[in-house]
């Protein structure tokens, strides 16, 4: 089939086949941040934007794309540089395997809630694994990004 939409900003226009899932799609497309891991919507890892809400691109087709738009991390590399400070400096991104899953995930969640809670960070984060850390240090990371942004002073 083909299908027809925007990734990272630029209109795409490609065949896929019917039963190929967003993932391994993104993936023949060059976006190498979205990354396999459960293979069972459970890991986070997969996380992308579609129209700004952060969707599991293991669990749903390619076919779904078509007419939407669909950022990877490829697509936020500024912003994501910016907030992968904060999450080094806490010391939160040991391996950095589930790294480009939990930040998409972090800017979803910055879009549907303009000032969110620790309470609400950690529920809406919930669906992303790291093996490396308990996300103390990701939590902290958030909140210190949160004041950042709100225009306070960048911490060491």
């Amino acid at each position: 089939m083909e299908i027809k939409f925007k990734l990272n900003g630029k209109e795409i226009k490609a065949e896929a086949e019917a039963d190929t899932i967003l993932l391994d799609f993104l993936r023949e497309q060059g976006c190498y941040s979205v990354k396999r891991g459960c293979e069972t919507a459970n890991c986070g890892l997969c996380t992308v934007l579609m129209n700004k809400k952060s969707v599991l691109s293991c669990s749903i087709l390619a076919v779904q794309a078509d007419g939407q738009e669909i950022v990877t991390l490829e697509g936020m590399q500024k912003e994501a540089e910016e907030f992968g400070d904060f999450l080094a400096n806490e010391g939160a991104e040991q391996c950095g395997f589930c790294n480009p899953g939990f930040i998409m995930n972090v800017f979803a969640m910055l879009e549907e809630i303009e000032e969110p809670t620790e309470e609400e960070i950690l529920e809406y984060l919930a669906g992303n694994l790291c093996r490396c850390s308990g996300f103390v240090g990701q939590t902290r990371s958030i909140l210190k990004f949160l004041k950042y942004k709100k225009g306070g002073k960048k911490e060491a």
